[in-house]
């Protein structure tokens, strides 16, 4: 490979990793289980097919699974997030993500795109559709619709292959699909009002696309 092309290659860097077990907390009166609150780690940490070490999702049922292995978010949001909010401070992993990433926003990442972060190798499935327990883990119930008017989402992962990762380590784009969708056009077939039908279409047959949410914009098609 050529000086230019791995010039090419080099999507952005990883800022932090975070990891979290579940705990419980308080919410509106009752008790919620969730893997939400995830603190930074320093040091290589392993990516597993379905989570990282030290990591692990509360509600299998709605997280995790293959398509949703690791969770990524922007740190180019971060501040517009604080601004908004009027927060003093915003830490790294506030959004539950597994990893800070910093080159890279939603409109720039395609579902099927494969990356190498460390000796791990990732690969783009969907956005995030956020939960109550964004609210829980930000104590207030406005970030919810904040965030998907903000369609600041940030995406998830399936682990092709598993590997070591840390901060600092670079993001390396392996390879894009020929035919594909940003993951911010995805997020608005997911929360438009009049989505997209062409887009629709496409993302009705992307095979690298969550398999609930490809049958999800099948159904849409009829």
């Amino acid at each position: 490979m050529s000086a230019e092309q791995i010039a090419q290659s080099l999507a952005g860097e990883l800022v932090s990793v975070n990891v979290g077990l579940p705990r419980r907390v308080m919410w509106r009166g009752r008790s919620v289980l969730t893997g939400i609150f995830k603190q930074p780690v320093s040091g290589p940490v392993m990516v597993r097919r379905l989570d990282l070490d030290g990591d692990q999702q509360a509600d299998l049922s709605a997280h995790g699974g293959p398509d949703k292995a690791v969770y990524a978010y922007p740190a180019e949001h971060y501040p517009v997030w604080q601004r908004e909010l009027l927060l003093a401070e915003l830490p790294w992993g506030m959004f539950g993500e597994n990893l800070t990433t910093r080159g890279l926003t939603e409109e720039q990442v395609l579902i099927g795109e494969r990356f190498q972060i460390g000796a791990a190798v990732l690969i783009v499935t969907q956005p995030r559709q956020p939960c109550y327990k964004l609210a829980v883990r930000f104590g207030r119930e406005d970030i919810l619709p904040r965030f998907v008017r903000s369609r600041r989402t940030g995406w998830y992962l399936a682990v092709e292959r598993e590997g070591l990762i840390q901060a600092g380590d670079q993001l390396i784009r392996l390879s894009s699909p020929s035919v594909s969708l940003s993951v911010s056009a995805v997020t608005d077939l997911v929360f438009a009002s009049a989505p997209n039908l062409h887009d629709l279409q496409v993302a009705a047959t992307l095979p690298d696309l969550g398999g609930n949410l490809r049958a999800y914009f099948q159904e849409q098609l009829g």
